[in-house]
């Protein structure tokens, strides 16, 4: 490649990154984050997801020089999206209950000594920060720009995440992530896609493990 068509290419880029900045920084934090959390995990999975997916994302957008609550925080239209979030958790419950009948949940969930308590109130930390990554920061921090399909953007890394989980799991995130994001986008907050994601993992391992 000749000097003139380097710096060619080398400008595009450039003006490429300029006009795409914010997409670019919170596309490139997002994956630096997840990555983190994956090999630099913290003393358990829940503070992993609260410090790498929760507080260092408020902190970046804090550093832009942006309101967090533009990123999803704020409770949004809660007269809006309660009703969403009810109908979702009443049409999935009986698809938990005949999905906790299945041989590879059963493995995957079963623990020893299950508390449900203590499950319960881990689970609603573990998810304040799996739930901002992808319906709050990600989601948000690309809707400007991509209108709704951040909705899409922000379901493809959430499947990803689930690769280790049971087949049948991981093929219906592809549904759920899209659903979440939807409910979020409308709602103007990651908090709907928050309690419909804790009702399902809590009332899942309840089935699995107290029925």
């Amino acid at each position: 490649m000749t000097g003139p068509v380097l710096n060619r290419e080398l400008r595009s880029v450039s003006s490429f990154l300029a006009a795409n900045k914010s997409e670019v920084v919170v596309l490139a934090f997002a994956a630096l984050m997840l990555t983190l959390a994956n090999y630099r995990p913290l003393w358990n999975h829940w503070s992993s997801s609260l410090f790498y997916y929760l507080l260092l994302p408020i902190s970046m957008v804090r550093i832009v020089c942006r309101n967090p609550l533009d990123f999803g925080l704020r409770m949004g239209r809660v007269k809006a999206w309660s009703p969403y979030v009810a109908v979702a958790c009443l049409l999935m419950a009986p698809v938990l209950i005949a999905a906790s009948r299945f041989a590879s949940f059963q493995t995957y969930y079963v623990r020893d000594n299950f508390d449900l308590v203590q499950y319960a109130a881990r689970e609603s930390v573990y998810l304040l920060g799996w739930e901002y990554m992808f319906r709050g920061f990600l989601l948000f921090g690309l809707k400007e720009r991509l209108k709704e399909a951040s909705i899409l953007v922000q379901a493809l890394p959430f499947v990803l995440l689930h690769f280790d989980k049971p087949e049948l799991e991981t093929v219906s995130t592809i549904a759920t992530g899209v659903l979440f994001g939807y409910i979020a986008y409308r709602a103007g907050s990651f908090w709907p896609a928050y309690f419909i994601h804790l009702f399902i993992n809590v009332f899942f391992l309840a089935l699995v493990n107290l029925t």
